[in-house]
């Protein structure tokens, strides 16, 4: 048995090392892709950020000054090569991207964070909640509930937040409100960025919860639960709930990357001082280093929630007799 289990654990390291290798190559490449569709772009950093009424000279000077006359591999080369070390490079700007980023990141974290927490809270409650009541009025309505926030892009449930807790009924600011020190005044001014992140991936994950149980309602000893006359919410939690973890898992990783995308958009309508902020303006500045950082930060993110969703299925199934 313990040389049973010392080849189960093996196995599970390499598959893990093999997975890590994999998405290793896959971010280098997405990195590598985010240089040349930004070299591709019309114009450049140095077009991008010269001062107005700048001459020819002055903005193949500071197109020289940033390496734009070097070859696109070259800079991609230079950069990837000192992003082990913690350097990501300097702006258009001229300003450290680490410091660029230092300021804003804990504010995209609490936002990210938050809404994620709301996410998995919501939709693992409103999942069990249905399926302890199957084909009734409530699964019924969490269903069509469901599918139509999925629906909803986050930009149109910002708008429709703003306009009923800001507009008509001026309960919240409409905008961020930020303190001294950068980060937002009250946190109220989080209420509706979260919202606008979460229903979405709400609905989505409610499906998810929902579809995973109900395959499980179908297990041997699911069945045999309910005809030793155990509670029906005991038998959601303790007999197929645990089946259901692997789907429900690999759901809420994929909500990770929706969160992260839809930071940009909602950061940018609420005036919110993120990341995604951030991103917004190194496109319109052109700013390769800038976008090339927040892509990077990003794709880590969502690698390591992938790889803890990838354990927790190999655990899961690799529990089962």
């Amino acid at each position: 048995m313990a040389a049973s289990a010392a080849h189960r654990s093996a196995t599970l390291a390499l598959r893990v090392g093999a997975v890590v290798g994999k998405r290793l190559l896959m971010l280098v490449i997405l990195l590598a892709v985010v240089f040349a569709a930004v070299d591709l772009l019309p114009g450049d950093a140095a077009s991008a950020t010269s001062d107005r009424g700048e001459g020819a000279a002055g903005v193949a000077a500071r197109r020289h000054l940033l390496g734009l006359d070097r070859p696109v591999w070259e800079r991609f080369w230079d950069w990837i090569t000192a992003l082990p070390t913690g350097d990501l490079g300097t702006s258009a700007r001229g300003e450290r991207v680490t410091d660029l980023l230092a300021a804003p990141l804990p504010n995209t974290i609490a936002l990210g964070t938050t809404a994620f927490a709301l996410t998995v809270v919501a939709a693992l409650a409103l999942g069990i909640w249905t399926a302890a009541r199957p084909r009734g009025i409530v699964d019924r309505v969490v269903d069509l509930t469901s599918t139509a926030a999925f629906a909803l892009p986050e930009f149109v449930v910002s708008v429709g937040l703003l306009l009923v807790l800001s507009l008509w009924t001026g309960w919240l600011p409409a905008a961020t409100v930020t303190g001294a020190d950068g980060a937002p005044a009250t946190w109220t001014t989080l209420i509706m960025p979260v919202l606008a992140l979460a229903v979405p991936q709400t609905g989505w994950n409610t499906r998810i919860v929902r579809a995973a149980l109900a395959d499980q309602a179908a297990a041997p000893h699911v069945e045999a639960a309910h005809l030793d006359g155990l509670p029906v919410r005991r038998v959601l939690l303790r007999h197929a709930l645990p089946g259901a973890w692997p789907s429900i898992a690999t759901g809420i990783a994929t909500s990770t990357g929706m969160l992260l995308g839809g930071t940009v958009v909602v950061e940018t309508l609420f005036n919110y001082p993120g990341i995604g902020t951030v991103l917004a303006g190194a496109v319109a500045d052109r700013d390769t280093p800038v976008i090339a950082a927040v892509v990077a930060c990003a794709a880590t993110l969502i690698t390591v929630i992938l790889l803890l969703a990838d354990l927790v299925r190999a655990r899961t199934l690799g529990a089962r007799p």
